[in-house]
């Protein structure tokens, strides 16, 4: 299987299993409902940000030579995550009759979907972005020089010298002649 449907079949399943643990406690305790709510929002939230950091990480330490673009992982795998998380609620609201959802097939795979979707990408990608941050904070990216005439060094910082290529020239700066 690829990265981003094990992503997003194992987001799905957090979000499912999140709702149904969700509506067994608020039976249980139908006064904490707004409570319960937020801690498996919050659930639901974490799993993505540590996945999604982990897999940053994982990217910022292989360098350079990683190639994934993890932003499309994450998309397909929160796609992936919305529209079967909204199918198994409904599922288990259908058969088990167990209150997760209380709402039509329609709404659970477009738009409770869109909702898992950004619940999922958005925190996962940031995460993502962290991630390698993190990994490649320590980092150098190879000897620099550093030039002790300012002239050289607003040369190299212009772009223009050293390239052959350059379709441009560098002047010496202007002096005032007053």
């Amino acid at each position: 299987m690829t990265g981003w449907v094990v992503r997003g079949v194992g987001m799905a399943l957090v979000h499912v299993v999140a709702r149904v643990v969700l509506a067994l406690a608020v039976a249980a305790a139908p006064t904490r409902g707004s409570m319960l709510q937020m801690l498996t929002l919050v659930a639901v939230l974490l799993v993505a940000i540590v996945w999604g950091a982990l897999d940053g990480i994982a990217a910022g330490r292989r360098g350079e030579a990683d190639a994934t673009d993890h932003t499309m992982v994450w998309l397909k795998a929160s796609l992936v995550a919305g529209v079967g998380a909204g199918f198994l609620s409904w599922l288990f609201t259908a058969v088990a009759n167990l209150a997760v959802s209380a709402n039509s097939l329609i709404f659970e795979i477009t738009a409770g979907a869109a909702f898992t979707v950004l619940l999922v990408f958005v925190p996962a990608t940031i995460a993502v972005a962290i991630g390698r941050w993190w990994a490649r904070r320590g980092v150098d990216d190879g000897p620099r020089r550093r030039s002790a005439d300012p002239d050289e060094r607003r040369a190299d910082s212009s772009g223009g010298a050293g390239d052959d290529t350059a379709d441009t020239e560098v002047f010496a700066p202007a002096r005032d002649r007053s």
